[in-house]
């Protein structure tokens, strides 16, 4: 059975984990998913992922969670575009997540990045999600 939303389906599973105090999550690995972690990592949200193969053409992921001083990073993630209401915005109408304390992932046409990221590179795109 496939998956309708699977963005959302790895911010959930990072959601459960950290309120669950596990030092890790495991989900089920693709490409989209694996940049969404890849933005996580260079912005500080998360220790690190690391992609291994099950079996042929069943591949999982794991992420190792980060927490300070007892408390998990990640105080808020949330999915913004959604399969049935997809978000767009252009760069200069792109609000910024608590003041700048938080980030965007956006998936612009030079794939996904952060929102200061995207700033630096002047493209807009598809609102994915917001962290802080």
């Amino acid at each position: 059975m496939s998956m309708s939303d699977p963005v959302a389906d790895l911010l959930t599973r990072i959601r459960n984990g950290q309120r669950a105090n596990k030092d890790s999550v495991v989900a089920p690995g693709s490409r989209i998913r694996e940049n969404v972690l890849g933005v996580l990592v260079r912005e500080g949200y998360i220790r690190g992922f690391e992609r291994y193969n099950i079996r042929t053409g069943i591949d999982e992921i794991k992420i190792e969670l980060k927490y300070y001083e007892g408390q998990p990073v990640i105080r808020e993630i949330n999915r913004i575009s959604r399969p049935g209401c997809r978000v767009y915005s252009k760069i200069r109408d792109l609000p910024r997540v608590y003041n700048g304390l938080g980030i965007s992932i956006l998936s612009t046409p030079r794939g996904i990045m952060s929102d200061s990221e995207a700033r630096e590179a002047n493209v807009g795109g598809e609102v994915l999600c917001q962290v802080f």
